[in-house]
């Protein structure tokens, strides 16, 4: 028997994913990015995944990817709104995690101590 999953949850899937997480946050102080700046700046990607998460985030209408008209070709990458949106919740999340960490390691110490 095949499960079908729900569209919102495939979304759900492209943005919390390892990647698709980190390119929105790279993205989401407003700047555009080329390629392999993008790649520089997440350090241990693959060219392979980092084109299939562009890929994905624009199809789904977060990244919008633009071909300057220069010889060699000259590709950017900025966030739509849709994606401002969701890195916002993204950079939001991760500042609460910053902000909790400390409670967190407690946690994790008190659980693996027991």
């Amino acid at each position: 028997m095949q499960v079908t999953i729900c569209p919102e949850r495939a979304i759900m899937e492209h943005v919390t994913s390892r990647w698709g997480v980190l390119v929105l946050q790279a993205l989401s102080d407003g700047s555009s990015w080329r390629f392999s700046d993008l790649r520089r700046k997440l350090e241990v990607v693959s060219e392979k995944m980092l084109t299939q998460t562009l890929r994905t985030l624009e199809r789904d209408g977060f990244v919008h990817r633009e071909v300057k008209p220069v010889i060699p070709p000259h590709v950017e990458y900025t966030l739509t709104p849709l994606g401002k949106g969701a890195a916002g919740h993204l950079v939001a999340l991760s500042s609460w995690i910053e902000a909790n960490y400390p409670e967190v390691a407690q946690a994790q110490n008190r659980y693996d101590e027991a």
